[in-house]
């Protein structure tokens, strides 16, 4: 009786920490970036997208509520301390993702996410206007059959509330947003 007591207990531990962790999933795919101003040719790169898991909704909330409140400095300030993953392009030097949410919506995977993107030397030497967009965005939707889909990327993005229409609004500092496409995920058919 008592070994049955002991193995219940270790069998019920155990289901209770594999149920809360979620396994690893990783995104792979092609990016294209359309030029804009001196540049504009057409430039690809790899990339992988690693998500560990999802921002909860107590913390979402709370940074809708610090943007709202303060601004995206603040919602900047906030989430730089959050590590949900990482976003790489042709397997160089990482940047950690600092928010992830996702919606399901006629069988498509809805994922969004938000990092703290690369700045250049040369932009925070000059103090350009490219300084105004500290995030790095991405959306992809994917097909919940198969686990491929596509997205896009916003390399320079600047997040703000519009109180008028009540809603998050996310812009790009590029012409166009590169696209994401060939995208899949690492398991593939659910």
């Amino acid at each position: 009786m008592k070994r049955s007591y002991i193995l219940g207990i270790i069998l019920v531990c155990f289901i209770a920490v594999t149920g809360s962790v979620r396994a690893q999933e990783t995104f792979t795919g092609n990016v294209i970036s359309y030029g804009s101003r001196a540049y504009t040719g057409v430039r690809t790169a790899n990339f992988t997208l690693k998500i560990n898991r999802s921002t909860p909704d107590e913390k979402a909330n709370g940074f809708l509520e610090m943007l709202q409140s303060n601004g995206q400095d603040a919602l900047l300030n906030a989430v730089r301390n959050e590590d949900l993953g990482s976003f790489s392009l042709n397997q160089g030097l990482s940047r950690t993702i600092n928010a992830v949410r996702e919606t399901n919506e006629y069988g498509k995977r809805h994922i969004y996410v938000v990092f703290e993107r690369w700045e250049q030397f040369n932009e925070i030497r000059s103090g350009r206007r490219s300084l105004d967009y500290p995030f790095g965005y991405i959306e992809l939707v994917i097909d919940t059959r198969t686990g491929k889909g596509t997205g896009q990327y916003f390399a320079a993005a600047k997040i703000r509330w519009k109180k008028v229409e009540a809603q998050v609004e996310i812009e790009d500092y590029a012409t166009f947003p590169a696209k994401l496409v060939n995208v899949e995920s690492n398991r593939g058919r659910p």
